[in-house]
Protein backbone atom coordinates (compact mmCIF):
# COMPACT_ATOMS: atom_id res chain seq x y z
CA UNK A 1 0.00 0.00 0.00
CA UNK A 2 1.17 3.47 -0.99
CA UNK A 3 0.93 6.55 0.82
CA UNK A 4 1.01 10.21 -0.72
CA UNK A 5 4.06 12.27 1.16
CA UNK A 6 3.38 15.69 2.80
CA UNK A 7 6.11 17.88 3.87
CA UNK A 8 7.58 18.00 7.39
CA UNK A 9 6.42 21.62 8.28
CA UNK A 10 4.05 24.05 6.53
CA UNK A 11 7.57 26.50 5.54
CA UNK A 12 8.17 24.12 2.78
CA UNK A 13 4.79 24.87 1.75
CA UNK A 14 5.07 28.29 1.72
CA UNK A 15 8.55 28.43 0.32
CA UNK A 16 7.50 26.67 -2.74
CA UNK A 17 4.40 28.55 -3.16
CA UNK A 18 5.75 32.04 -2.83
CA UNK A 19 8.36 30.94 -5.32
CA UNK A 20 6.36 29.37 -7.85
CA UNK A 21 3.87 32.52 -7.99
CA UNK A 22 6.53 35.01 -7.26
CA UNK A 23 8.07 34.04 -10.25
CA UNK A 24 4.96 33.51 -12.65
CA UNK A 25 4.28 37.08 -11.85
CA UNK A 26 7.73 38.56 -12.10
CA UNK A 27 7.41 37.13 -15.43
CA UNK A 28 3.96 39.47 -16.04
CA UNK A 29 6.11 42.55 -14.19
CA UNK A 30 8.91 41.77 -17.02
CA UNK A 31 6.78 41.26 -20.03
CA UNK A 32 4.66 44.43 -19.89
CA UNK A 33 8.14 46.54 -18.87
CA UNK A 34 9.30 45.34 -22.46
CA UNK A 35 6.01 46.47 -24.15
CA UNK A 36 5.53 49.35 -21.99
CA UNK A 37 7.15 51.68 -24.65
CA UNK A 38 5.21 50.17 -27.87
CA UNK A 39 5.23 52.32 -30.62
CA UNK A 40 2.29 52.47 -32.60
CA UNK A 41 2.11 52.36 -36.41
CA UNK A 42 4.02 55.39 -38.21
CA UNK A 43 5.96 56.35 -35.15
CA UNK A 44 9.55 57.03 -35.43
CA UNK A 45 11.76 53.94 -34.63
CA UNK A 46 15.02 55.52 -33.10
CA UNK A 47 18.06 53.66 -34.31
CA UNK A 48 21.12 52.13 -32.02
CA UNK A 49 23.91 53.40 -33.90
CA UNK A 50 25.19 50.54 -35.39
CA UNK A 51 25.87 50.48 -39.27
CA UNK A 52 26.93 47.52 -41.24
CA UNK A 53 27.47 47.88 -45.49
CA UNK A 54 27.27 51.24 -46.00
CA UNK A 55 23.36 51.23 -45.25
CA UNK A 56 22.20 48.86 -42.50
CA UNK A 57 21.29 50.38 -39.70
CA UNK A 58 19.73 48.60 -36.19
CA UNK A 59 16.51 49.97 -35.12
CA UNK A 60 15.35 49.80 -31.71
CA UNK A 61 11.68 47.97 -32.40
CA UNK A 62 10.18 46.56 -29.62
CA UNK A 63 8.85 43.19 -29.83
CA UNK A 64 5.84 42.80 -31.76
CA UNK A 65 2.36 42.45 -29.52
CA UNK A 66 1.56 39.28 -30.87
CA UNK A 67 4.72 37.46 -29.72
CA UNK A 68 3.95 39.48 -26.23
CA UNK A 69 0.11 38.06 -26.01
CA UNK A 70 1.97 34.77 -26.39
CA UNK A 71 4.19 35.06 -23.06
CA UNK A 72 0.82 36.29 -21.53
CA UNK A 73 -0.90 32.95 -22.42
CA UNK A 74 1.68 31.02 -21.51
CA UNK A 75 1.59 32.51 -17.82
CA UNK A 76 -2.01 32.53 -17.77
CA UNK A 77 -2.14 28.55 -18.91
CA UNK A 78 0.51 28.28 -16.12
CA UNK A 79 -1.86 29.98 -13.27
CA UNK A 80 -4.94 28.28 -14.42
CA UNK A 81 -3.15 24.53 -14.82
CA UNK A 82 -1.63 25.45 -10.77
CA UNK A 83 -5.56 25.86 -9.75
CA UNK A 84 -6.57 22.57 -11.20
CA UNK A 85 -3.22 20.45 -10.57
CA UNK A 86 -0.69 20.28 -7.80
CA UNK A 87 2.47 22.31 -7.53
CA UNK A 88 2.07 24.69 -4.78
CA UNK A 89 3.18 22.72 -1.77
CA UNK A 90 0.60 20.19 -0.97
CA UNK A 91 -2.33 21.67 -2.28
CA UNK A 92 -3.77 19.20 -4.34
CA UNK A 93 -5.67 21.39 -6.73
CA UNK A 94 -9.58 21.96 -7.93
CA UNK A 95 -8.97 18.31 -9.09
CA UNK A 96 -7.56 16.69 -6.84
CA UNK A 97 -5.45 14.99 -8.85
CA UNK A 98 -2.18 12.65 -7.96
CA UNK A 99 -0.35 10.04 -9.44
CA UNK A 100 -0.85 7.54 -6.50
CA UNK A 101 -4.63 8.00 -7.83
CA UNK A 102 -3.66 7.71 -11.71
CA UNK A 103 -1.47 4.50 -11.13
CA UNK A 104 -4.68 3.08 -9.44
CA UNK A 105 -7.06 3.83 -12.03
CA UNK A 106 -4.28 2.32 -14.59
CA UNK A 107 -3.76 -0.44 -12.48
CA UNK A 108 -7.40 -1.27 -11.92
CA UNK A 109 -7.96 -0.83 -15.48
CA UNK A 110 -5.47 -3.26 -16.38
CA UNK A 111 -6.43 -5.89 -13.93
CA UNK A 112 -10.11 -6.01 -14.97
CA UNK A 113 -8.88 -6.50 -18.60
CA UNK A 114 -6.06 -9.29 -18.24
CA UNK A 115 -7.12 -10.19 -14.63
CA UNK A 116 -9.36 -13.29 -16.33
CA UNK A 117 -5.90 -14.16 -18.29
CA UNK A 118 -4.24 -15.07 -15.11
CA UNK A 119 -6.70 -16.18 -13.19
CA UNK A 120 -8.28 -19.00 -15.01
CA UNK A 121 -4.87 -20.79 -14.47
CA UNK A 122 -4.63 -19.94 -10.64
CA UNK A 123 -6.07 -23.49 -9.01
CA UNK A 124 -4.52 -25.89 -11.20
CA UNK A 125 -1.49 -27.24 -9.74
CA UNK A 126 2.00 -26.62 -10.94
CA UNK A 127 2.70 -30.23 -11.60
CA UNK A 128 0.02 -30.23 -13.86
CA UNK A 129 0.37 -26.66 -15.38
CA UNK A 130 4.26 -26.93 -16.35
CA UNK A 131 3.11 -28.84 -19.38
CA UNK A 132 0.86 -25.96 -20.71
CA UNK A 133 2.96 -24.19 -23.10
CA UNK A 134 0.33 -21.20 -22.56
CA UNK A 135 0.57 -20.69 -18.84
CA UNK A 136 4.49 -21.10 -19.33
CA UNK A 137 4.43 -18.04 -21.74
CA UNK A 138 2.37 -15.96 -19.81
CA UNK A 139 5.23 -16.51 -16.41
CA UNK A 140 7.81 -15.76 -18.94
CA UNK A 141 6.28 -12.70 -19.66
CA UNK A 142 5.85 -12.06 -16.02
CA UNK A 143 9.17 -12.89 -15.56
CA UNK A 144 10.92 -10.33 -18.27
CA UNK A 145 9.32 -7.60 -16.91
CA UNK A 146 9.65 -8.20 -12.66
CA UNK A 147 12.73 -10.55 -12.51
CA UNK A 148 15.37 -10.03 -15.03
CA UNK A 149 17.62 -6.53 -13.36
CA UNK A 150 18.35 -9.64 -10.91
CA UNK A 151 18.60 -12.80 -12.39
CA UNK A 152 19.44 -12.04 -15.86
CA UNK A 153 16.82 -12.38 -19.23
CA UNK A 154 18.77 -15.97 -19.48
CA UNK A 155 17.54 -16.53 -15.77
CA UNK A 156 20.66 -17.96 -15.13
CA UNK A 157 21.63 -15.27 -12.43
CA UNK A 158 24.93 -13.22 -11.80
CA UNK A 159 27.22 -13.44 -8.78
CA UNK A 160 24.80 -12.43 -5.26
CA UNK A 161 21.74 -13.86 -7.66
CA UNK A 162 20.87 -17.41 -7.84
CA UNK A 163 20.61 -19.10 -10.88
CA UNK A 164 17.37 -20.59 -11.47
CA UNK A 165 17.50 -22.87 -14.20
CA UNK A 166 20.15 -25.91 -12.06
CA UNK A 167 18.64 -27.95 -9.45
CA UNK A 168 20.51 -25.87 -6.80
CA UNK A 169 18.46 -24.21 -4.50
CA UNK A 170 18.95 -22.48 -1.28
CA UNK A 171 15.29 -22.61 0.06
CA UNK A 172 14.04 -25.51 -1.65
CA UNK A 173 12.73 -25.96 -5.19
CA UNK A 174 9.41 -27.20 -5.18
CA UNK A 175 6.59 -25.53 -6.09
CA UNK A 176 5.29 -24.78 -3.08
CA UNK A 177 8.79 -23.49 -1.90
CA UNK A 178 9.10 -21.50 -5.08
CA UNK A 179 6.06 -19.13 -4.30
CA UNK A 180 6.54 -19.12 -0.86
CA UNK A 181 9.81 -17.76 -1.84
CA UNK A 182 7.89 -15.11 -4.55
CA UNK A 183 5.02 -14.35 -2.73
CA UNK A 184 7.07 -13.49 0.95
CA UNK A 185 10.29 -12.91 -0.40
CA UNK A 186 13.52 -14.21 1.77
CA UNK A 187 16.37 -12.37 3.63
CA UNK A 188 19.93 -14.30 3.90
CA UNK A 189 22.21 -13.53 6.23
CA UNK A 190 25.56 -14.99 6.57
CA UNK A 191 27.67 -13.19 9.69
CA UNK A 192 30.94 -11.56 9.16
CA UNK A 193 33.51 -14.42 10.97
CA UNK A 194 37.11 -12.76 10.73
CA UNK A 195 36.57 -10.72 13.99
CA UNK A 196 35.77 -14.06 15.88
CA UNK A 197 38.08 -16.35 14.29
CA UNK A 198 40.84 -14.04 12.91
CA UNK A 199 42.49 -13.61 9.72
CA UNK A 200 44.34 -17.18 9.53
CA UNK A 201 41.18 -18.92 10.93
CA UNK A 202 39.18 -17.83 7.64
CA UNK A 203 42.43 -19.13 5.46
CA UNK A 204 41.62 -22.27 7.28
CA UNK A 205 38.31 -22.49 7.20
CA UNK A 206 38.56 -21.44 3.39
CA UNK A 207 40.40 -24.59 3.06
CA UNK A 208 38.42 -26.79 4.50
CA UNK A 209 35.19 -25.79 3.01
CA UNK A 210 36.76 -25.98 -0.80
CA UNK A 211 38.00 -29.84 0.04
CA UNK A 212 33.91 -29.99 0.67
CA UNK A 213 33.93 -29.72 -2.87
CA UNK A 214 36.84 -31.87 -4.19
CA UNK A 215 38.85 -28.77 -5.05
CA UNK A 216 42.41 -28.00 -4.47
CA UNK A 217 43.21 -27.27 -1.16
CA UNK A 218 45.73 -27.31 1.55
CA UNK A 219 45.24 -30.34 3.62
CA UNK A 220 46.71 -29.09 6.95
CA UNK A 221 45.02 -25.75 6.94
CA UNK A 222 42.03 -27.60 5.98
CA UNK A 223 42.40 -29.67 8.88
CA UNK A 224 42.83 -27.24 10.81
CA UNK A 225 39.52 -25.37 9.31
CA UNK A 226 37.29 -28.47 9.70
CA UNK A 227 37.80 -27.45 13.62
CA UNK A 228 36.82 -24.20 13.34
CA UNK A 229 33.91 -24.85 11.01
CA UNK A 230 32.61 -27.48 13.48
CA UNK A 231 32.59 -24.98 16.40
CA UNK A 232 31.01 -21.98 13.68
CA UNK A 233 29.45 -23.16 10.95
CA UNK A 234 27.34 -26.24 11.75
CA UNK A 235 24.28 -24.87 12.41
CA UNK A 236 23.70 -23.72 9.71
CA UNK A 237 25.62 -25.69 6.67
CA UNK A 238 25.70 -29.21 8.36
CA UNK A 239 28.21 -31.52 9.55
CA UNK A 240 28.61 -32.43 6.45
CA UNK A 241 28.26 -29.19 4.69
CA UNK A 242 25.29 -30.18 2.59
CA UNK A 243 23.43 -26.84 3.79
CA UNK A 244 20.03 -26.18 5.44
CA UNK A 245 17.05 -24.85 2.90
CA UNK A 246 14.75 -24.00 6.03
CA UNK A 247 17.44 -21.24 6.56
CA UNK A 248 18.78 -20.74 3.47
CA UNK A 249 22.45 -22.01 3.89
CA UNK A 250 24.08 -22.93 0.67
CA UNK A 251 25.23 -26.78 0.33
CA UNK A 252 29.07 -26.48 0.38
CA UNK A 253 30.13 -29.61 -1.62
CA UNK A 254 28.60 -29.08 -4.55
CA UNK A 255 31.06 -26.46 -6.31
CA UNK A 256 28.01 -24.24 -6.93
CA UNK A 257 28.76 -20.71 -5.36
CA UNK A 258 26.28 -17.97 -5.15
CA UNK A 259 28.62 -15.33 -4.55
CA UNK A 260 31.62 -16.91 -6.83
CA UNK A 261 33.80 -20.08 -5.72
CA UNK A 262 37.46 -18.83 -5.91
CA UNK A 263 39.01 -18.92 -2.85
CA UNK A 264 39.19 -14.97 -2.89
CA UNK A 265 35.50 -14.83 -3.08
CA UNK A 266 34.97 -17.74 -0.45
CA UNK A 267 37.75 -15.93 1.88
CA UNK A 268 35.90 -12.48 1.95
CA UNK A 269 32.62 -14.04 1.92
CA UNK A 270 33.28 -15.82 5.84
CA UNK A 271 35.51 -12.68 6.73
CA UNK A 272 32.89 -9.91 5.85
CA UNK A 273 29.80 -11.77 5.54
CA UNK A 274 26.66 -11.47 3.14
CA UNK A 275 23.68 -9.86 3.23
CA UNK A 276 20.79 -10.52 0.58
CA UNK A 277 17.10 -9.96 0.19
CA UNK A 278 14.91 -11.13 -2.44
CA UNK A 279 11.56 -8.86 -2.29
CA UNK A 280 8.37 -9.74 -1.76
CA UNK A 281 6.17 -9.79 -4.81
CA UNK A 282 2.95 -11.00 -3.05
CA UNK A 283 0.96 -7.87 -2.36
CA UNK A 284 2.40 -6.67 -5.28
CA UNK A 285 1.67 -9.16 -8.22
CA UNK A 286 -1.46 -10.97 -6.44
CA UNK A 287 -1.84 -14.79 -5.86
CA UNK A 288 -2.78 -15.45 -10.00
CA UNK A 289 0.24 -13.87 -10.96
CA UNK A 290 2.12 -15.55 -8.45
CA UNK A 291 1.00 -19.24 -9.46
CA UNK A 292 2.29 -18.04 -13.51
CA UNK A 293 5.28 -16.61 -12.14
CA UNK A 294 6.46 -20.05 -9.98
CA UNK A 295 5.39 -21.88 -12.99
CA UNK A 296 7.78 -20.62 -15.26
CA UNK A 297 10.39 -20.67 -12.57
CA UNK A 298 9.78 -24.66 -11.54
CA UNK A 299 9.54 -25.13 -15.47
CA UNK A 300 12.96 -24.35 -16.04
CA UNK A 301 14.63 -27.03 -14.05
CA UNK A 302 12.01 -29.21 -14.39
Amino acid sequence: MFEESLFTSQFWDWFITIITLGGIFACFGLIYWLGADFKKTGDKVETMGHVWDGNLEEYNNPLPRWWLNMFYITLIFGLVYLVLYPGLGSYMGVWNWTELKEYRLEMWAADTRYGPLYEKYQNEPITALVENENAKQLGHSLFMTYCTTCHGSDARGVPGYPNLRDEDWLYGGSPAAIETTIKNGRQGQMPAWEPAIGENGVKQVTQYVLSLSGRDHDSAAAAKGQKTYTAMCIACHGPTGKGNQMLGAPNLTDDIWFYGGSPKRIETTIAKGRQGKMPAHGDFLGEAKVHLLANYIYSLSN
